[in-house]
């Protein structure tokens, strides 16, 4: 809370007592009440503060609370829409769900420790969600993962690890000779990237991005958590196991 914050807090408690005592009090008697609390809470400016702050917490649980509605409300387009690339176990008993950017730092960081936990927890379905928000070329990057995806889902991972452990900076070129690395034909892959179907992937994606109030990559959904950032494997699994137990 900024001081013009705690200042707006004031004379808004000023007001109130104004408008509550206007039709009881004399101009004197406001005065005096007015004096009366000024001089309280500068004698006393935790008590303001406490206010602040319970408000503030109010305010987060309130965001939290209309979070966990809309996961409710678009658990299936974030669990099981068919075009979004599905990793792990597809029969997996809890679903991690990861928005990402092919370009992002942090989404490349964190991949060794997705994939640990895969290999550790062999119950996890691991959806993506192409977020591709750094640019042409992560839209290019994201257009042909997911016309693998629908080519042959068999050889996705193949794609998606290698442009995940690349170095250096990515462009169209890169992006097709890890396709063909993968095994795909890459006339194939170029045609069927310009599936309308797979711009309104891309853009049901970002709406629903924007309504879990997702502006960065990488961002976890888990059960009723979403969670941004390159998070540890600590924190994964213990809301892994969180949402297990509920």
């Amino acid at each position: 809370m900024t001081f013009r914050g705690i200042l707006l807090a004031i004379l808004t408690t000023f007001m109130l007592i104004g408008s509550a005592s206007a039709q009881t009090f004399d101009g004197d008697q406001k005065k005096a009440i007015e004096n009366i609390v000024r001089e309280y809470l500068l004698a006393n400016p935790e008590v303001l503060l406490q206010s602040v702050e319970e408000y503030r917490q109010r305010q987060e649980m309130s965001k939290q609370d209309q979070v966990k509605l809309k996961l409710e409300k678009y658990a299936d387009v974030l669990k099981f829409n068919p075009g979004s690339p599905v990793g792990g176990n597809p029969k997996g008993n809890i679903t991690v769900v990861e928005f990402f950017d092919y370009r992002c730092p942090y989404c490349k960081k964190v991949f060794p420790t997705v994939q640990k936990l895969l290999k550790e927890d062999k119950n996890i379905r691991y959806v993506l969600k192409e977020f591709p928000i750094l640019g042409p070329v992560s839209v290019i990057a994201t257009r042909v993962s997911l016309a693998l995806w629908a080519i042959d889902p068999k050889k996705y991972m193949t794609y998606h690890t290698s442009v995940m452990t690349s170095r250096g900076s990515l462009d169209e070129q890169r992006i097709f000779k890890y396709a063909k690395k993968a095994g795909y034909d890459v006339s194939e892959v170029r045609a069927r990237m310009d599936d309308p179907a797979i711009k309104l992937e891309i853009a049901a994606n970002m709406k629903l991005a924007e309504e879990l109030g997702i502006n960065g990559t990488p961002a976890f959904v888990i059960g009723r958590h979403v969670v941004p950032g390159a998070v540890d494997m600590a924190t994964l699994k213990q809301l892994i196991r969180a949402t297990r137990n509920n």
